[in-house]
């Protein structure tokens, strides 16, 4: 018999602190083994975190809309119902008869203690919402099986479309029940990271605090800073991409999936663009991956992967594409979704930027900024003048592994891609 802390889990590699979305059940409530009872956001995506064997819920120590380092408690577990009082006496800071059993948040700690809520970082066996299957609260699923509802059929209201009980009970046509919310034990210690506060009024304006998408990228950038990096520019033609994207484009062809092809096809020939630094040497992966900013519409970037773009078809990236936007934009994706990028593309040409520089992402050799297509005049050799589309493109790089003459030869390769051999796209 014990009393166990739910700890804060590392949903991904680079996750410091997560938010509580939302929590499935309440003080009180028994969970079962695999039950879902608690919605982490980490830095990048909201991720249901399940329990592996069975207990109660005592008390909940940060509340949902609160903010907790990795690694932090967020509530107690009590292996039976005799336990709970003891639970709560000890959360509100009284003597408790029983031990508390601390569970680290790590892989081995999981499979060891087993009534740890807790998700490795970034492995493939994390249970994450997807977008291919309805996301359903445990007890919206329940009801769906009590009222014979379809879950298929709703549409959720709640967080990133979230069925809640409260569109099954709307669905059956029964009063919706009343959500308990649950409230930290009184007495507690506020944990190191309190609610996110929607703004502060100030005499000059106000100050609205970070989301966690945007504290992530805030750190990034300050990493950044310790990169030597270099920037090299490129003027390309663009007149037969463009004449390409509107042969493909009612095909679902992006733009996108067309750049990402290109420099996926041109990494292939230039290894060292497609590497990153390691304190051991070049860190060579075995793929080309291609990341893609993106902006959300809440605040911040994340860049969805187009992984082993060198080798699928136009179509194939482009459907591709899509579905990670789509997943990006409502916090589906899994870590290795976002994280497993070999190089970068930012396209802020589609917002009619004409030239513009990138910073570097931790752990990758080179990103790519890309510009505008413009019609410019342009004078030949024999001196005559043309109309022709161009775009700037500007890559900076990590000067511990790519040097000048191969940031050069990469950006001269992809502009004869693009301005002789664009047709190869489409093979």
């Amino acid at each position: 018999m014990a009393i166990r802390e739910v700890f804060m889990p590392a949903l991904s590699s680079t996750m410091t602190e997560g938010k509580i979305v939302s929590w499935q059940k309440s003080p009180g409530d028994k969970v079962e083994k695999g039950e879902f009872v608690v919605v982490v956001e980490s830095d990048k995506a909201d991720m249901d975190v399940e329990t592996f064997y069975g207990g109660y819920i005592a008390t909940i120590l940060v509340p949902a809309g609160a903010s907790a380092p990795v690694g932090s408690a967020i509530a107690l577990i009590a292996e039976t119902e005799a336990e709970i009082e003891t639970a709560k006496q000890q959360a509100n800071g009284k003597p408790a008869a029983a031990a508390t059993v601390s569970v680290p948040v790590t892989a081995t700690a999981v499979a060891a203690n087993a009534t740890a809520i807790a998700i490795p970082a970034a492995t493939p066996t994390a249970t994450i919402l997807r977008s291919d299957r309805p996301v359903v609260s445990p007890r919206a699923r329940k009801l769906a099986k009590e009222y014979g509802i379809a879950v298929e059929t709703l549409h959720g209201t709640g967080p990133n479309g979230r069925i809640t009980a409260d569109d099954i009970t709307t669905a059956a046509g029964k009063t919706p029940i009343p959500v308990i919310q649950s409230q930290p034990a009184t007495g507690v210690a506020a944990p190191a990271t309190q609610p996110v506060i929607p703004s502060i009024s100030t005499g000059a304006g106000r100050v609205v605090p970070f989301n966690t998408l945007q504290a992530a990228v805030n750190r990034n950038m300050v990493a950044s800073l310790a990169i030597p990096t270099f920037r090299v520019g490129y003027t390309i033609e663009t007149n037969h991409l463009d004449t390409l994207y509107k042969q493909v484009k009612s095909k679902g062809v992006t733009m996108t999936a067309l750049l990402a092809k290109a420099v996926a096809i041109t990494l292939a020939k230039h290894p060292n663009v497609n590497a990153c630094y390691s304190d051991a040497g070049i860190n060579h992966p075995s793929a080309i991956n291609i990341a893609v900013a993106v902006s959300m519409p809440d605040g911040g970037l994340i860049t969805p992967v187009l992984q082993n773009a060198d080798q699928l078809d136009l179509y194939s990236l482009s459907r591709m594409w899509k579905d990670l936007v789509d997943r990006a934009r409502s916090k589906q994706l899994q870590p290795q979704e976002y994280s497993s990028g070999t190089f970068t593309i930012s396209n802020l040409g589609m917002l009619g930027v004409d030239r513009f520089d990138a910073i570097l992402p931790p752990g990758t050799g080179a990103i790519l900024a890309v510009g505008a297509s413009q019609p410019m005049v342009v004078a030949s050799e024999d001196g005559t003048f043309a109309i022709r589309r161009q775009m700037q493109v500007n890559m900076t790089a990590d000067h511990r592994i790519i040097y000048g003459a191969d940031a050069a030869n990469f950006l001269k390769d992809l502009a004869e891609l693009l301005q002789t051999n664009v047709q190869s796209l489409t093979l």
